[in-house]
């Protein structure tokens, strides 16, 4: 069946999402996302859009984005989906697809709905448990909006229809049932049947006795393997009967090794000071 066009924004702003393939995590690591924040603003000059907000999450990402001149959505996230695809596969010794289909897309063409599609993407990590507030998960936006200063985000549009920051995050913290771009298609995290399942395909064991029997080096890797394919901390620790201090421990190491691979990464001179410091947004 062939593809519809898609119907042009009166306003040319768009409310972006892709997703990876049979809900797969796209981003495994900080270091993922920051790789994927230098090409989006690599991107970003080569198109010249505006991004009006973005929110990286495991195995999607949102993007309120503005193109620049007559360039195709298509065209602008061709070139971002893949050369992130091409760089992820080569980290993680995997071929094939990353993203699921094309992007999907919807028209934001009122004020009001800009609105609710802004609070939604700034809001998702917390919806998603990620966060208790916004602002505490460092990948989306909602930092450009609250302190200003961010090098990637395009905030005047907003600041302007708020009247300033201070209106426009008293607006996003208020609790509300936003929905947006087929909200209950979205899986916000893994559910306890999907950890279970992953739990013994990676480990090959069948309950957390089993595990316990294992060597501690070993128990080590299978809980870094369990965290990069995401499950949750409680989740690891409810499969693996370790304690969260030893898991934490885990992932201290993980966090450790993806800063000295950052170290090593050799980024374009003019993408690598919103990269490279913790003001990425």
């Amino acid at each position: 069946m062939p593809r519809t066009a898609r119907t042009k924004s009166r306003s040319n702003i768009y409310h972006i999402m892709m997703r990876g393939i049979n809900r797969q995590v796209i981003f495994q690591s900080d270091a993922d996302r920051r790789h994927f924040i230098t090409i989006l603003g690599e991107c970003k000059e080569i198109s010249g859009f505006k991004l009006h907000a973005f929110c990286l999450m495991p195995n999607h990402l949102h993007l309120l984005l503005e193109p620049a001149g007559d360039e195709p959505l298509e065209i602008i996230f061709k070139r971002i989906g893949s050369r992130y695809a091409v760089w992820y596969n080569r980290k993680y010794q995997r071929v094939g697809h990353l993203f699921q289909d094309r992007f999907r897309s919807e028209n934001v063409e009122t004020d009001r709905y800009y609105m609710t599609v802004l609070r939604y993407i700034l809001q998702n990590p917390m919806k998603a448990g990620m966060e208790s507030k916004p602002g505490t998960y460092r990948w989306s936006s909602y930092l450009a909006y609250e302190k200003g200063g961010g090098q990637l985000t395009d905030t005047a549009y907003a600041e302007k229809m708020f009247g300033g920051r201070e209106a426009l995050i008293d607006f996003v913290n208020q609790a509300n049932d936003d929905e947006a771009l087929d909200d209950t298609e979205i899986r916000w995290r893994m559910t306890d049947e999907e950890a279970e399942e992953l739990f013994r395909d990676i480990t090959g064991c069948t309950s957390s006795d089993e595990f316990m029997m294992l060597d501690k080096p070993v128990r080590r890797q299978y809980v870094q393997k369990l965290y990069l394919a995401g499950l949750s901390v409680n989740q690891i620790e409810q499969y693996t009967d370790t304690p969260k201090s030893s898991i934490s421990r885990v992932i201290n190491k993980i966090d450790l090794e993806e800063r000295k691979e950052r170290e090593s990464f050799q980024l374009h001179e003019d993408v690598c000071e919103y990269v490279a410091c913790d003001e990425v947004w």
